[in-house]
């Protein structure tokens, strides 16, 4: 019976070809893989946590008395939504349970997917063919983003409130538009009467939907290139050595699920995270220090805490104006830009790297960071501005913590968002620049024993071991770029355009360190 239903499936759908297909992809086995994985495993917990949620959550801002178990907020009034959110984690049989897994599920998937960015930049995995997959990869982050900001929002307590204000007074900021979009997403003046739901559904339906399709679009991807992988004996372009999907690959992913879904129900179990009834529900009144936003915001938070009211100093030039009965509010509006060119960079870095360096073959192997030094400075110099813009966003409790004034904070966080990224390319090339000399000197004359032999002279060397052959294969097989000549077109003309790209290849690759050829190191072995 089941052998004449697979046939009658397969010849009406083509199944088996499929699976045959795919399931004999080739997927190298290293740790750094992983964090793919464990994106898609958290996302996979979040769709079952939060459909849980969903059977009781109510998306209303309808005021009511609070009357539930939890004690010291009886009598309080309330939103729905925060009385909602209050009975699943007091009522509801193992409701807070599933409340801080589905949330701690949420900071891991924006988490993991940070570092596989993070993994695939260094390594140059997002090199031809991938450079369009990265872009997907890209925007699913700003959409994973936004997904936990629309959760997180949803319960309108203090914490949540204070962060939909800060929405909404950057929206209300942005000129001529501004007040509308405002109103069409409160329902009113804040905070409306319609947010809530309208949050909601971005969050149960819109985003999650829009989340699929990215993970769908990546995975096809990945399934279409092949992956990448670190060099290694047998390791080529066109030979992936790993394990295949079925039945290796299955198993070991299946067991690595359980283990994503074991480790977040312990955290959750012994965590405490987003406590709403101990900030209780939304007033502005109470606001203080130590109301931070999700850590995955915290650069947005960051980047309108460090701009300054007056340029120059209080009784200079405003930042903000009237002009033609419009406000301008460029203390919003300035690092709004700013971020913006930031995530657009980042998401057409490759076809930027492409132009540059003028690359058009397929690359399957990955990148040792040191080897790349401008691209991996560019990387450090990257996560420097964002962890300054991030450690801005908790000015405030840096300030109460250390015992110094708000303003000294501000002022070297905005000195740092400046000379930090500069100082960390700088520092981050030097390095491994200075690594690549040590490769070098390893291949041409080994390892440092530490063994000290006297010489018939008098003379105390230190003997040194050489490397295996694969050892130094791993340490020269990489390709030494030059940076790009400057040659007339077809008519003859050198244009601005190419003389920019050679002007940006020679900053690219001029400081770089060429790796030994066979002669130099049988001349080294042979002295």
């Amino acid at each position: 019976m089941t052998g004449w239903a697979s046939r009658y499936v397969d010849e009406r759908t083509g199944i088996s070809y499929v699976v045959k297909e795919f399931g004999r992809k080739i997927f190298p086995d290293h740790w750094s893989f992983m964090l793919g994985e464990v994106a898609l495993y958290s996302f996979v917990i979040i769709l079952f946590t939060g459909t849980f949620l969903t059977f009781f959550f109510q998306a209303s801002m309808a005021e009511v008395t609070y009357n539930g178990s939890y004690g010291p907020l009886k009598g309080l009034e309330m939103s729905a939504a925060m009385q909602s959110a209050l009975h699943i984690s007091f009522e509801i049989r193992g409701g807070l349970l599933i409340r801080q897994v589905h949330h701690w599920a949420a900071l891991l998937f924006i988490a993991s997917i940070g570092l596989h960015m993070l993994r695939i930049f260094f390594t140059g995995a997002f090199r031809k063919p991938r450079e369009l997959n990265w872009s997907i990869g890209f925007v699913l982050f700003i959409l994973a983003m936004a997904e936990g900001f629309t959760g997180y929002s949803l319960p309108d307590d203090l914490l949540s409130g204070n962060g939909l204000r800060i929405i909404a007074g950057m929206v209300q900021g942005i000129p001529f538009v501004g007040s509308w979009i405002g109103w069409l997403l409160f329902g009113g003046e804040f905070p409306g009467t319609a947010i809530v739901g309208r949050l909601y559904t971005l969050h149960i339906l819109l985003l999650p939907a829009a989340v699929l399709a990215f993970i769908a679009l990546h995975l096809v991807f990945v399934v279409t290139h092949k992956h990448t992988q670190f060099a290694g004996p047998g390791r080529t372009n066109e030979n992936v050595i790993g394990y295949p999907i079925l039945p290796v690959y299955a198993a070991k992913a299946g067991g690595f699920f359980f283990i994503v879904f074991g480790v977040l129900m312990l955290i959750g179990s012994f965590f405490a995270i987003n406590p709403i009834w101990v900030y209780g529900p939304y007033d502005p009144s109470p606001v203080s220090a130590g109301t931070q936003p999700d850590w995955y915001i915290g650069f947005a938070d960051g980047a309108l805490r460090l701009m300054p009211g007056w340029l120059g100093g209080p009784g200079g030039v405003p930042m903000e104006f009237v002009l033609f009965n419009t406000t301008y509010s460029l203390n919003i509006l300035i690092p709004v830009v700013i971020l913006g060119l930031f995530i657009v960079v980042v998401m057409t870095y490759p076809f930027l790297e492409a132009w540059i360096t003028g690359d058009k073959r397929e690359h399957h192997i990955a990148d040792r960071p040191r080897n790349v030094p401008t691209r991996t400075a560019i990387g450090a110099a990257g996560v420097t501005f964002y962890a300054v813009l991030w450690a801005a966003a908790s000015s405030d409790l840096v300030a109460t913590h250390f015992q110094i004034s708000i303003e000294s904070v501000i002022t070297i966080l905005q000195f740092l968002l400046f000379l930090g990224p500069v100082a960390a390319y700088f520092a981050t090339k030097r390095i491994c620049l200075a690594l690549q000399k040590k490769d070098r000197q390893v291949v041409l004359h080994g390892f440092e024993s530490g063994r000290i032999v006297r010489l018939p002279g008098g003379e105390y060397i230190e003997v040194h071991e050489p490397v295996d052959e694969y050892e130094r294969w791993r340490l020269v097989s990489y390709n030494d770029y030059e940076p790009l000549m400057l040659r007339p077109n077809a008519a003859g003309r050198i244009t601005a355009t190419e003389r920019a790209r050679a002007a940006v290849s020679r900053w690219f690759f001029e400081d770089r360190i060429e790796p030994p050829t066979s002669t130099d190191v049988e001349v080294a072995h042979h002295h």
